[in-house]
């Protein structure tokens, strides 16, 4: 067996985009205790270097991730309560690390998306799908409950009813019906999400870092703050941005009637922080 057989994440280079590879396909890309380790360092990794401007996730052999292991969770059966909720925060971290990293994340799901390995999928800022690719909440089915934040994930994104038959049903829904109610950014043929994802993955990268980073924030906030809390934290952002050499490039492009350049400001940042 070879050694990018046995690695949890496979990771390379399109250039400007960085794209991790969940790599456990005899087991449709379960999740396992390497993969909750080597996803957050990547993403860290990633964010500490200016010349990657975002990220596509994706997974090996056809499918995207079944979710969490169920052999994992039958041991974890026979823990005690407490130790039970430690082991749940390797999900939590792996979570925010997708949703909190200040860098555009879009998840290419072909084939199945299922329990966790849904909550992955959405925690991404967005979603490329193939028409007959499958997201299932199929906790209830063995007798458990959605973790990972897939409640609060989809919550974002279909009604009330939906999620409570999707949740309670264990059934699952297809790319093509998730694109029709909008909670997908585009919709591919099959094998082919992961090329669509760099093409939209490559559109975003030209775009000023230090500005996305913030509208990131802004997209998450919208859901959860307030119409009062959402203005100020817009209004801090906007006077934040425009003391940036992003702004200061874009506003004298808009007058000059050129094309940004963006990337530059990204090569002189290295320079200058190598």
């Amino acid at each position: 067996m070879s050694i990018q057989e046995t690695q949890p994440l496979l990771s390379r280079r399109e250039g400007q985009i960085l794209v991790l590879t969940n790599n456990n396909p005899t087991a449709r890309n379960a999740l396992t205790p390497a993969f909750f380790a080597a996803l957050p360092e990547a993403l860290a990794d990633a964010e500490a270097k200016v010349d990657i401007a975002a990220i596509v996730l994706t997974g090996a052999g056809g499918n995207f991730c079944s979710g969490g292991d169920l052999n994992q969770l039958a041991t974890r059966q026979k823990m005690l309560t407490g130790e039970r909720r430690s082991a749940m925060e390797r999900l939590h971290i792996l979570i925010r690390s997708v949703r909190n990293c200040s860098k555009p994340v879009v998840a290419a799901v072909d084939g199945a998306a299922a329990g966790a390995g849904l909550s992955l999928a959405l925690a991404c800022d967005m979603l490329v799908a193939t028409r007959n690719s499958s997201f299932t909440m199929a906790y209830v089915k063995v007798g458990l409950t959605p973790d990972g934040g897939a409640t609060s994930l989809l919550a974002e994104l279909v009604t009330r009813q939906i999620l409570t038959e999707l949740c309670l049903s264990g059934g699952s829904i297809t790319g093509e019906r998730l694109h029709e109610l909008g909670a997908v950014n585009r919709l591919a043929e099959a094998e082919s999400a992961l090329p669509e994802a760099i093409a939209l993955a490559e559109r975003i990268a030209a775009g000023p870092q230090r500005a996305m980073a913030r509208i990131k924030k802004l997209c998450r906030t919208a859901h959860e703050h307030s119409f009062s809390q959402q203005l100020e934290q817009e209004a801090e952002y906007m006077v934040e941005s425009l003391g940036d050499r992003e702004a200061a490039e874009g506003i004298a492009a808009f007058l000059g009637k050129r094309r940004p350049d963006f990337s530059s400001l990204r090569s002189q940042t290295q320079q200058i922080e190598g």
